[in-house]
């Protein structure tokens, strides 16, 4: 009887144990505290700017062959999508550079950062120094407008904009000049922006634009590879000279040519910002335009 006893109990025992093995295990950790958020001063701005890029990878990452319809408005030729391996997403070939001619970096981000002014840059460097990168290289940002380079056009979606502050008045600083180099120099590589390609706000639009102004140290972006510059020695111009080409061969638009000639000086001459070519503006334009 005792035996009976002790193994019934034993029995139990063991079904116990295995229906608590077998049993779900209960988690008697602490639930994860909620996790904060820190909002930094362009907390809604960052957020429509991911918002907006997300909505363009979608539109990207669509694999949606072509509707062909006929003038009845029913499908009238098959079409398929097949993704080809050989593809790669479109790189910037210029580099505009502006001044903000607004009375602070502040300012500018601000502009920036509001639709309604639908206008925007790449890049944009404080007088400190300090380079606000607020559009990715990849995306078309609103900076140059309307204007003519040679045969471009729609010069936003073939280059990258860079805003300076400054007022137009006042000397660029030093530091803006040392941050400007280093970038340009990181975007020449990145991008294989050829020297040509370096250009001003006032170059492609002379019609409406005078940035980056007569002050902009052309000569020393020139002397690192980034545009042009004329030679120390200048070949005096020929007296049958036809300047208006050789303005139309560097990239001018012509159609307004008293425009285009104080673009040009204010590149290239500086000291005078004129519609009038003296015989050494001749000169430099002579030399300027072989390069090109």
């Amino acid at each position: 009887m005792v035996n009976y006893r002790i193994y019934s109990f034993i029995y139990l025992l063991s079904i116990v144990v295995i229906a608590t093995s077998c049993s779900p295990k209960v988690n008697h950790a602490k639930p994860d505290a909620p996790k904060v958020v820190v909002k930094g001063p362009h907390f809604t701005t960052d957020s429509i700017y991911t918002t907006k890029t997300d909505s363009l990878l979608s539109i990207v990452k669509q694999q949606q062959p072509v509707v062909l319809m006929d003038s009845t408005g029913l499908i009238a030729t098959p079409s398929e999508w097949i993704g080809s391996v050989n593809f790669g997403i479109r790189k910037a070939n210029y580099v505009i550079i502006h001044f903000t001619a607004q009375d602070s970096v502040q300012q500018t981000i601000k502009t920036f950062t509001i639709k309604s002014t639908e206008t925007s840059a790449h890049y944009v460097i404080a007088k400190d120094g300090k380079v606000y990168h607020m559009v990715n290289d990849y995306l078309r940002s609103n900076h140059a407008g309307l204007g003519k380079w040679g045969s471009v056009t729609d010069m936003n979606s073939i280059s990258l904009g860079i805003e300076i502050d400054n007022n137009g008045a006042s000397p660029f600083t030093d530091a803006q000049v040392k941050s400007l180099l280093q970038l340009l120099a990181q975007l020449k590589k990145a991008y294989n922006i050829p020297a040509t390609n370096f250009i001003g706000h006032q170059d492609f639009a002379p019609k409406r634009k005078p940035d980056p102004g007569p002050l902009f140290p052309w000569k020393t972006l020139a002397d690192k590879g980034f545009g042009y510059w004329s030679d120390d020695a200048l070949e005096i111009a020929p007296e049958n000279f036809d300047y208006k080409t050789a303005l139309r061969l560097i990239g001018y638009d012509t159609s307004d040519l008293n425009a285009a000639i104080i673009a040009f000086k204010r590149h290239f001459v500086q000291d005078d910002s004129t519609s009038q070519l003296s015989q050494l503006d001749l000169n430099v334009l002579y030399n300027v335009y072989q390069k090109y």
